[in-house]
């Protein structure tokens, strides 16, 4: 098994495979494989999430201060931006591939952009 294999128990996704590549400067760079249609548990990360679907459909759930939910289909060649601190999981259908990059220091300048291709959607605010 690879070293850079994440360990099923990190995962918020099960049936998931996936890898993770660590920056000198603390970033990530995580590339992910679901096996199955499953949830994905709710989270929170202390750094922002840039997410595209190479191939399937991710629907992310972002969940409001007041109990609330915002559901968005990413479909493969779409992306999206996930401000840290903001609290969300999903839905992935079997066979979506996904790569993801953690932290950085971008700074959005509106609060949400449209999702879709190199035009990512930002949830949260800063």
């Amino acid at each position: 098994q690879p070293t850079n294999r994440i360990a099923t128990s990190s995962q918020a996704t099960p049936g998931v495979e996936g890898y993770v590549f660590d920056g000198a400067d603390g970033t990530q760079m995580a590339f992910w494989t679901c096996s199955e249609t499953t949830p994905s548990a709710p989270h929170v990360h202390e750094f922002d999430e840039y997410m595209i679907v190479v191939e399937g459909c991710y629907t992310l759930i972002t969940y409001t201060a007041n109990g609330g939910e915002e559901r968005t289909r990413v479909r493969a060649g779409q992306e999206c931006f996930i401000l840290r601190g903001v609290r969300h999981g999903g839905e992935v259908e079997a066979g979506t591939r996904t790569i993801h990059a953690f932290g950085g220091h971008a700074r959005i300048v509106s609060r949400r952009v449209q999702i879709g291709r190199m035009n990512p959607k930002a949830y949260g605010t800063r």
